[in-house]
């Protein structure tokens, strides 16, 4: 079901002073990009069904990967490309979180810090793995940086997929101890990220006073592991509810009041266990505050390392794949109920694009699908 309000129509009621609300020129140019996403100023294409050929109208997405209204198709594609990696073995979930002091540092050195922390998570867990105490293997992960809290304040933190055990030194798998249980020891593991992450810092040579330092390393870093994954079909759920996750999705939008200029949207409260509450923010906060999560031009929120990097998918990984005994057959077909464009009306056949217009809209023959399309919207 189509959301009412969109991230879109916030932008659009503060459309005249985005350029002031936000501090560079590259995060104004994003917001633009959200705000005209699926509208006349983008122009559009119609597509027709293989099957019952009838004619669908749609207006160009932005592609952009902070626009909550356009991931999708970016989901799919990926899931796919995971799918075909996937190996028969639990796997796990850790979260890497900086403490908030780092905070306005992350603002002013995005990159340099955003990048650390993926370089971090790795080398701890690439420590404790090659530790024969703790697996003794090489092994792989996949980081998805995520920057935000559910109030949409800045909350840096890396979400780490990681399988459960490793490639020895004879090229065998290795299945990780603790009998699936739990990877490594988080308690263990946050003194480490926390020394490995501040040494890193300080080769940097960024201006972050020394007392903040002092700070940082006087408490106690999270890590944190959840549940493990003990099927294919959970990762890949998984995996598509987290990878292309924006800071917030327009579903989560109760409310906008325009002579006022508030929003209203939904978020967990996890200090009160998760529940579900309600905050409201005036229309130029809660545009500050999203654009506090779009990264810099040109950075990589998915990482891949290890035995999942691109480096091993090309030979090692499927050679690894048949050593363990993958069904392919049944990866091809987790693909093909996850991912597949079907016509939205007879649910059979394919969309196939035939027309692309600009910003002046279709030919005149083709005007009455738009009216078409509103109603339904309205539906």
């Amino acid at each position: 079901m189509l959301p009412k309000l969109k991230v879109a129509d916030v932008l659009n009621l503060e459309r005249n002073q985005l350029e002031v609300l936000v501090p560079n020129r590259w995060k104004y140019r994003t917001l633009e990009a959200v705000r005209r996403c699926r509208t006349a100023e983008m122009g559009g294409h119609i597509d027709k069904c293989t099957c019952c050929k009838t004619l669908h109208i749609s207006y160009n997405s932005c592609r952009n990967r902070h626009c909550p209204t356009c991931q999708g198709h970016k989901i799919q594609a990926w899931i796919e490309a995971r799918t075909k990696e996937l190996l028969p073995t639990t796997y796990f979930h850790l979260v890497f979180t900086i403490p908030h002091e780092l905070n306005p540092y992350c603002l002013k050195y995005p990159k340099e810090i955003y990048s650390t922390l993926f370089k971090v998570a790795w080398a701890t867990l690439k420590q404790f793995s090659q530790n024969p105490k703790h697996l003794g293997a090489d092994m792989g992960m996949i980081g998805v940086l995520h920057t935000w809290g559910q109030n949409l304040s800045l909350h840096p933190h890396l979400h780490c997929i990681v399988p459960g055990g490793g490639v020895a030194k004879n090229g065998k798998w290795k299945k990780a101890k603790n009998k699936g249980k739990y990877l490594f020891n988080v308690k263990a593991m946050s003194p480490v990220f926390r020394a490995k992450f501040v040494a890193e810092l300080r080769q940097k040579k960024l201006s972050i006073p020394q007392k903040i330092y002092d700070q940082v390393f006087s408490k106690n870093w999270v890590v944190f592991a959840k549940q493990p994954f003990c099927n294919s079909k959970s990762i890949i759920e998984y995996l598509g509810r987290y990878t292309h996750k924006i800071a917030i999705s327009n579903h989560r939008i109760i409310a906008i009041n325009k002579h006022k200029k508030e929003v209203t949207f939904s978020l967990k409260d996890y200090k009160k266990g998760g529940k579900r509450i309600v905050l409201t923010l005036k229309t130029t906060e809660f545009i500050r505050r999203f654009s506090l999560h779009i990264l810099p031009k040109g950075f990589t929120k998915i990482r891949h390392f290890g035995i999942l990097s691109s480096a091993w998918k090309k030979q090692k990984l499927p050679n690894l794949q048949k050593q363990m005994g993958v069904d392919f057959l049944q990866l091809e077909e987790v693909i093909t109920k996850t991912i597949h464009k079907k016509c939205p009306t007879c649910k059979v056949g394919d969309l196939v694009t035939v027309l692309m217009f600009n910003n002046k809209g279709p030919p005149p023959k083709y005007r009455h699908l738009i009216e078409q399309n509103k109603t339904s919207d309205k539906n």
